[in-house]
Formats: structure tokens, C-alpha cells, sequence
């Protein structure tokens, strides 16, 4: 199901209430590099949680039904997405419960306890991290009967994420700027996807391109 521009404006009605407004900075030195007449970079290093994941995190709780909040959520993440969504889940009074890769980095991991999960360290041993961890989080769901939650593959996690690309199209249109280029960092998809639906629907002649490391392309 792909959200709507609907979908994506009651999304970010609810999320900013409680989200940082990050700044959207100029930044001379990568217009210059890149030959652009301008260039504005999004810093949504300063959100809550350090990324814009706890914008989708938000928005995914907040579609819960009473009895799956009482009983609580659970993800795997081995990192960025753990951090949202144990901030989103305290704020909400959720409680969370995260699935991390057992050599995630440490800061990561002490920082989701700190905003509240219950962690599970997941020992995967040759096989890749991600698929073990989203293996025993699926186990954890049917055993305890929690709501089982992805990181990037779902509607309102996505729409939650467009939260960036709306922020982003305010602060250009209060300045009197506009852009015909959009760039966006990909790593599973769903700050792109949401993105993408923002940006197609206010700036249809737009470009949107998905960057990656070079090396590193898992999209």
C-alpha cells in the first residue's frame, strides 16, 4: 500500500508536534563542488534519537490499537531505527523492545536502553546480522504477542519519513527558495520513499536522486 498525500499530511501534522524542526542549512562549499547555483542540506543529525527515524517510529505508534499499545512492540534494528523507535515509545508510553545484532556499536546500543527498550542481543554468528536479528524478532512477536515492526518496509513508517522532505519544502518556501534537485541518502528505502511521494506531489518536475556509498549500494 503506497500512502497517500493524505496518508503523508496527517502523518506530519501529528509527528512535528513532537519532533525537532532541524534546521535546513546552506551550504556554499557543496555548490560550489557540485556546480549548483545553491545547495541546502537537511540536518536531521540534531532530530531526536540523532536521525529522522523517530519521525516514522511516531507515526507507526500512533496507528496501534489500544490493546497492541498495552501489550507493547518489537523490531530489529542495529541501530538508527532502535534509537527512534525506543524515544517514540516512551513518549508514547509504548513499551518497546529491540532485536540488535550482538556486535552493533556500543554507543547505539547503550543509548537504545536508555531511552527505555528492552534489549535482546542477537548472536548470528556467518550468517548476515540483519536476517538473524528480524528472525528472532519475528519469534519474539509470536511468543509474547507483540505488534512485530520494520524498519523501513512498511506504509506508515514511510509516510512518517516524508515528515523530512514537508519540513524541508516549509523552510525553502519561507526563504523564497525552491529546488530542482533532491538528494537523499538510501540505505533501506523508507526515508527515500517517503521522500519521493512528498516531493512528487509539490514539486512535480523535480529530480530525486538516491545516493549510496560507493562499495556499500545494498538498494
Amino acid at each position: 500500500m503506497i500512502p497517500s498525500p493524505d496518508d503523508l499530511a496527517r502523518a506530519y501534522a501529528l509527528t512535528r508536534q513532537t519532533t525537532v524542526r532541524t534546521p535546513l542549512l546552506a551550504a556554499p562549499a557543496l555548490a560550489a563542488a557540485s556546480g549548483a547555483a545553491d545547495v541546502w542540506v537537511k540536518a536531521e543529525n540534531l532530530q531526536k534519537a540523532g536521525s529522522f527515524k523517530i519521525r516514522g517510529a511516531i507515526w507507526r505508534l500512533a496507528q496501534l490499537t489500544p490493546a497492541e499499545r498495552a501489550r507493547g512492540v518489537v523490531a530489529f534494528s542495529s541501530g538508527n531505527f532502535a534509537q527512534g523507535l525506543a524515544a517514540a515509545g516512551r513518549e508514547a508510553g509504548v513499551p518497546v523492545t529491540i532485536v540488535m545484532p550482538h556486535d552493533a556499536p556500543a554507543t547505539k546500543v547503550r543509548a537504545t536502553r536508555d531511552f527505555g527498550a528492552r534489549l535482546i542481543l542477537s548472536d548470528h554468528g556467518a550468517r548476515p546480522r540483519e536476517e538473524v536479528a528480524a528472525e528472532r524478532a519475528r519469534s519474539v512477536a509470536a511468543d509474547e504477542g507483540l505488534v512485530l515492526l520494520h524498519p523501513f518496509d512498511d506504509p506508515a513508517i514511510v509516510a512518517g519519513q516524508a515528515g523530512v522532505a514537508l519540513e524541508a519544502l516549509e523552510q525553502l518556501d519561507a526563504i523564497g527558495a525552491a529546488a530542482d534537485v533532491f538528494a537523499c541518502p538510501t540505505g533501506g528505502g523508507g526515508l527515500i520513499g517517503g521522500l519521493s511521494l512528498a516531493v512528487r506531489q509539490a514539486c512535480p518536475a523535480a529530480d530525486v536522486f538516491a545516493v549510496e556509498p560507493q562499495g556499500f549500494d545494498s538498494m
